[in-house]
């Protein structure tokens, strides 16, 4: 026997033995909150909630604009009935249902810098042919809110629950990680979780990722009089990112139109853009790259490293000549580390990669800032020990800032199982377990793997300019996570 639901998207089933199955159509529960999931991801895509340590305050750790992205979801989640909790202004989280167990969603609200070259304003949510423009649309706000909405209609069905959902939210994923640091440190760990904030089908592994400074410690002082002093040098503003732009400010000894003219036939050999000018005397030269994910830096252009190698051609003082060098010879063309004599690889998540995602010079400082992303089976603490001994007979101290291990969840897990064979159900594709060189939210937990929101064979545009996400995919991966939330927290496991 049949029972429609006052819901026409929900279908109940007597069984024999009395016991009611539910069978429900996501993605039309979905469809009817269209307009109402896209209005909402445009309302946090609105808030340009990027890192900024120099508009911070006790109420504020993290910048004014960071805590408004978390206050307006919290406060949203309330709205709809939600329990909510700020953890410090750093972090805060969105609970339902009961039980002892808990199912926890692992989200952030902050974003990279946008950048510039943008065809539409990067924080005002534009539609175009389908596409839903704006910095975080894809990393991690447009798979915030369409967590956030499945979490919504599991509520409003009326379900009943066997377990605790939390969607955890954080606002520092983007840098330092000090708001899953700080949550945890006060907060339960979920016992199972996922993140929304990667690809589809499942992510199982996570490489390591070390952040680390190769600062230049010594160099042969100038025998003669160089042709060319450079007194700064800029490039990126995060480990994590190809940088796109680069500035060198520079003191031309010799005949200065050959350098130019040398330029400009640098960037038309590597299809490059640039522009210099004189101002004060000083040359500053400026090359634009292409920014992307430091997961896999040869989809992007690092524009620091190749102004480096142009520069590395001509007779500089002898400070810059050392570390024009040693970007030219161990950075240019080294996202696999090979020059460095750290490349490795495994069959469960791939090669290690190398970005150089921090280049600064100037009278006080000189060192690059490297990204490195290694597999799970790989021992960094013997490779760093080594790679330091090399490195410091090249005169380059290297100081680790930080170094996440790498993170694996075994594929045959029920748990795993489980997010697969919904993925499947709602797309009808075959889904398989991945790994990535990102890092996610998902390795701060005991259990926990990425589960989308990027469809397999869509373009990844995070941390680039234009992000985007396709309006269809954010539909989709709604009912994907509502199912995935009915599953695990609705349905008693057997």
């Amino acid at each position: 026997m049949v029972i429609p639901s006052e819901k026409c998207s929900i279908i109940g089933t007597l069984s024999k033995n009395g016991v009611i199955a539910v069978t429900i159509s996501w993605i039309d529960e979905v469809n009817k909150r269209k307009d109402a999931i896209i209005n909402e991801l445009q309302q946090l895509l609105a808030i340009p909630s990027v890192l900024n340590e120099a508009d911070t305050d006790e109420h504020a750790p993290l910048g004014k604009e960071v805590k408004r992205a978390l206050e307006y979801l919290l406060h949203a989640g309330e709205q709809a009935g939600f329990k909510s909790k700020n953890v410090g202004n750093i972090a805060g989280h969105l609970e339902m249902g009961q039980g002892e167990e808990l199912l926890g969603i692992l989200c952030h609200v902050d974003v990279v810098p946008a950048g510039k070259g943008w065809s539409h304003p990067p924080f005002e949510g534009v539609i175009q042919n389908g596409k839903l423009y704006g910095r975080g649309a894809i990393d991690d706000k447009g798979p915030t809110i369409a967590a956030y909405y499945a979490m919504k209609i599991i509520q409003e069905l009326d379900l009943n629950m066997n377990k605790r959902v939390r969607m955890i939210i954080g606002t520092d994923e983007e840098s330092d990680w000090r708001c899953v640091d700080r949550y945890f440190s006060e907060e339960e760990m979920p016992s199972i979780g996922f993140a929304p904030d990667a690809d589809f089908p499942v992510i199982h592994a996570e490489k390591g990722i070390m952040d680390a400074d190769f600062h230049l410690t010594k160099y042969e002082p100038d025998v003669h009089a160089p042709k060319i002093e450079m007194h700064s040098f800029h490039s990126g503003e995060r480990y994590n990112m190809v940088p796109d732009f680069a500035k060198a400010e520079l003191t031309v000894h010799a005949e200065q139109t050959y350098l130019l003219q040398e330029y400009e036939e640098f960037l038309k050999e590597y299809e490059l853009t640039g522009d210099f000018y004189v101002k004060s005397g000083l040359l500053t030269m400026e090359l634009h790259g292409k920014s992307s994910h430091a997961m896999e830096p040869d989809n992007g252009v690092n524009a620091g490293v190749m102004l480096l190698r142009f520069l590395n051609h001509f007779e500089l003082d002898a400070r810059s000549k050392a570390f024009a060098s040693f970007a030219n010879k161990y950075l240019y063309n080294g996202s696999r580390g090979v020059a460095l004599g750290i490349a490795g690889k495994d069959d469960v998540s791939g090669d290690l990669t190398l970005n150089t995602g921090l280049i600064r010079f100037d009278e006080s400082h000189a060192y690059f800032g490297l990204n490195i992303r290694y597999p799970v089976t790989y021992d960094m603490d013997t490779k760093r020990k080594w790679l330091a001994d090399e490195m410091e007979n090249k005169h380059i101290q290297i100081k680790v800032k930080d170094d996440s291990k790498p993170h694996h969840v075994e594929g045959d897990d029920p748990f795993v199982q489980t997010l697969l064979s919904v993925y499947e159900k709602q797309t009808g594709e075959k889904g398989e377990l991945l790994a990535i060189g990102g890092g996610t939210y998902a390795r701060s937990l005991e259990k926990g793997v990425a589960f989308g929101a990027l469809f397999p064979g869509r373009e990844d545009v995070a941390h680039q300019k234009d992000e985007y996400i396709e309006i269809e995919d954010l539909l989709k991966a709604t009912a994907i996570y509502a199912e995935a939330i009915y599953q695990l927290a609705c349905v008693e496991q057997s």
